[in-house]
């Protein structure tokens, strides 16, 4: 099963996911962007925030995303696969720009995964207020500093993409405890 761990930045992905290898010891645990060689530069080019056009940036997310399903989803699909992060990430962030028909971004995803996206999608949601305040306990990467509104805009549109998408979203309160969560998430997967 191939499944994705989504929310805007400090929603606690990393932490369910480290959480989730514990349940499901023999997965793969993979990201998106970064989790190829080629990923690994096009992340930080994005994290660096130097693209001046946000259609460049889709693009570079595009070319990881076809990498990483090429590289390490598709071999992989007969096994447990946790992924922080999808294609979902990808149309969120691209919607928010506004740039791109819709049309035009379910095609270049169609495209660069071969039709190959999470069967379930885990969407920890967060509160403005909750946002803020871990924004504010640490240092800001390039997207972090465009604000919590901005990230927020992200967070409703992961699941406009999703549907786009045609995905299964399970979404869940990362307010919660971090059991609590890893609970849901695990009586999601069954």
């Amino acid at each position: 099963m191939y499944i994705a761990i989504e929310g805007i930045d400090t929603a606690g992905k990393s932490t369910q996911i480290a959480r989730l290898q514990e349940h499901f010891c023999d997965a793969i645990i993979t990201k998106e962007p970064g989790a190829t060689s080629i990923g690994r530069d096009i992340r930080e080019m994005v994290l660096s925030a130097r693209a001046q056009s946000k259609k460049a940036e889709f693009l570079l997310f595009l070319a990881d995303r076809a990498e990483h399903i090429k590289e390490v989803i598709e071999p992989n699909l007969d096994r447990m696969i946790i992924s922080d992060r999808s294609a979902v990430s990808g149309v969120a962030y691209a919607l928010t720009q506004g740039e791109i028909s819709k049309t035009d971004l379910v095609a270049l995803n169609d495209f660069a995964t071969d039709k190959i996206y999470p069967q379930k999608v885990f969407l920890l949601r967060l509160s403005k207020e909750e946002l803020e305040y871990r924004l504010s306990q640490k240092e800001l990467d390039g997207i972090e500093l465009r604000g919590s509104e901005y990230l927020l805009k992200i967070q409703d549109a992961i699941i406009e993409a999703a549907n786009l998408l045609g995905l299964e979203l399970v979404e869940i309160d990362a307010t919660q405890s971090i059991e609590t969560i890893t609970q849901e998430i695990l009586q999601n997967i069954a």
